[in-house]
């Protein structure tokens, strides 16, 4: 019995592209998770999903000058991120119009602007595909060395600037108190969140990211609720549904993605239902 765990839990790591995938989707799983508990508490989901999708004309531009190059990609897509996270901040200064409209606007805009570039190819469905979807299977030591950088990057601004973002996230009443600058921590969280995106597009895909980026989060959100201990489990249940999901995809020949996904799914349904906060299977 011992042996066929064994063999089981070795069998994907025979092949280094199995290798690669599973440091990449670990990596993953950890900064999407950590950022995303910022996401989850400040109601940030549809921003992120946004910024998921509106990322997508900066990779087809980068993809028709490089090809499927990692620099290029991760300069093109945080390009369009970055004007994304702007473009929404200068339509909503003086409150001419609410957060979640111009979310909506520069969202399908940019999004049906990535569809226009990349349709503009013959072999645009393929190409599409693998955008939306990812391709964790093609993960490169390049892609790798980027996604550390980012991460550790990311991660040393949190630790840097923690006291900042926990006043700008649960009282921005306080912050403006304590002369914090609002709108600056404002734009520092979403341009952590743009760079987690930017930097996780080749794992899960633009139309999957939204989900690494919460699901995890919501789930450590139901079982604390202290910050520190949800950003921890939240980075646990991201490493463990990228663990599972890329063993899934291996044996049951399934998207890598999708299955990643689909693992933080249930990961969530399950803390939803015995977590001691909803009580969901005592009152069944």
């Amino acid at each position: 019995m011992i042996n066929r765990l064994i063999a089981v839990l070795a069998g994907p790591l025979g092949y280094p592209f199995m290798v690669r995938s599973l440091i990449g989707s670990i990596i993953v799983g950890i900064i999407c998770s950590v950022v995303g508990t910022y996401v989850v508490l400040k109601g940030l989901a549809f921003l992120g999903d946004a910024l998921a999708h509106a990322v997508l004309p900066g990779l087809a531009i980068a993809y028709f000058i490089g090809g499927t190059a990692t620099l290029p990609l991760f300069w093109g897509s945080l390009t369009a991120g970055l004007v994304t996270a702007t473009g929404i901040g200068l339509i909503t200064k003086g409150g001419q119009l609410k957060e979640d409209t111009a979310i909506g606007i520069i969202f399908a805009g940019m999004f049906a602007l990535g569809i226009a570039i990349i349709s503009s190819v013959r072999n645009y469905s393929i190409d599409l595909t693998h955008f939306l979807f990812g391709d964790i299977l093609g993960v490169s030591r390049q892609d790798i060395v980027l996604a550390v950088i980012i991460g550790l990057v990311v991660l040393l601004m949190i630790i840097l600037f923690y006291k900042e973002f926990l006043v700008t996230v649960f009282d921005p009443v306080l912050a403006k108190t304590l002369r914090i600058p609002l709108r600056f921590f404002q734009f520092m969280l979403l341009f952590m969140i743009t760079l987690v995106i930017v930097v996780s597009f080749q794992i899960v895909g633009v139309a999957l990211m939204v989900a690494m980026l919460i699901t995890p989060a919501a789930s450590a959100y139901l079982l604390t609720n202290r910050l520190p201990s949800m950003m921890i489990l939240s980075a646990g249940f991201g490493v463990v549904s990228s663990i599972t999901g890329l063993y899934f995809s291996y044996y049951f020949n399934i998207a890598s993605g999708a299955a990643i996904v689909l693992t933080c799914t249930v990961i969530f349904i399950a803390v939803f239902i015995f977590s001691p906060r909803k009580r969901v299977f005592i009152k069944l």
